[in-house]
């Protein structure tokens, strides 16, 4: 039996008095949609922190497919295939958004030297295709920081999809988002994560795209998973309705 794509073990992580991972033991398998829900300081975005190397759990270990990468830098763990996107797009705003892209792809590929231009160091076609996937192609020559913040969201996105991830990690994908838009944004991510068979984990307050997008949420209370199941499952459980949905 093949290990899962991402697990972990016995997390643990405090900042003083507050118990930030509480003995976390994880799975996800691939082709999962996990949705990860909870309220503000739950825990949701040291989970992600820890699993991608910007935070060092106290104890415990991650793993991903099956090779221990508690230790290791975002940078390396990227570049092994789990990438994630920001709650605040990460873009480099003075840079066209076909550049933006270029750029992570170089990152992938270590072709980009002194001598080598980013026109040269990516293939036009990957950075066409990636623009086409996220609907992005009509601005591919405007500058990325002049971009309203669905399509600034979109393009971080697809700097992470560009480099080909196994697992892509998404931090509150729609914040900051106008309700109209939102599910025509999970709709495009969605697909483009269909067609080049990536993995999710995407962090998200709203109900109704946990309820649709998500083949599985996780729900955070106090640093620990305090329910994982289908959307059905955890949506309808009494602690969540109260202590993480609000009712």
């Amino acid at each position: 039996m093949s290990a899962p794509l991402l697990q972990t073990r016995d997390l643990q992580l405090a900042f003083g008095a507050v118990v930030v991972a509480d003995h976390i033991d994880f799975t996800l398998e691939e082709g999962e949609r996990l949705a990860v829900i909870g309220q503000n300081g739950a825990g949701k975005t040291t989970f992600i922190n820890i699993c991608t190397g910007l935070i060092r759990p106290q104890a415990g270990q991650v793993f991903f497919e099956g090779r221990e990468v508690t230790q290791l830098s975002p940078r390396q763990i990227a570049l092994r295939g789990m990438v994630r996107s920001f709650q605040l797009p990460q873009l480099f705003v003075e840079h066209t958004v076909r550049d933006c892209i270029r750029i992570a792809a170089a990152g992938k590929k270590g072709g980009l030297g002194i001598w080598t231009s980013l026109a040269d160091a990516v293939p036009a076609s990957a950075v066409d295709h990636v623009l086409d996937m996220v609907g992005l192609s009509a601005r591919a020559d405007e500058l990325s920081g002049a971009l309203p913040e669905g399509q600034r969201k979109l393009l971080d996105i697809a700097m992470a999809l560009v480099m080909r991830p196994r697992l892509l990690i998404l931090d509150e994908p729609t914040s900051g988002v106008s309700s109209d838009e939102k599910h025509a944004l999970m709709g495009t991510i969605m697909a483009a994560l269909d067609e080049q068979k990536i993995t999710a984990i995407f962090v998200e307050h709203d109900v109704d795209i946990v309820s649709q997008y998500s083949t599985r949420v996780a729900a955070w209370i106090a640093g620990r998973v305090a329910a994982d199941g289908t959307p059905e499952q955890v949506l309808a459980d009494p602690e969540i309705r109260k202590n993480v949905i609000g009712e």
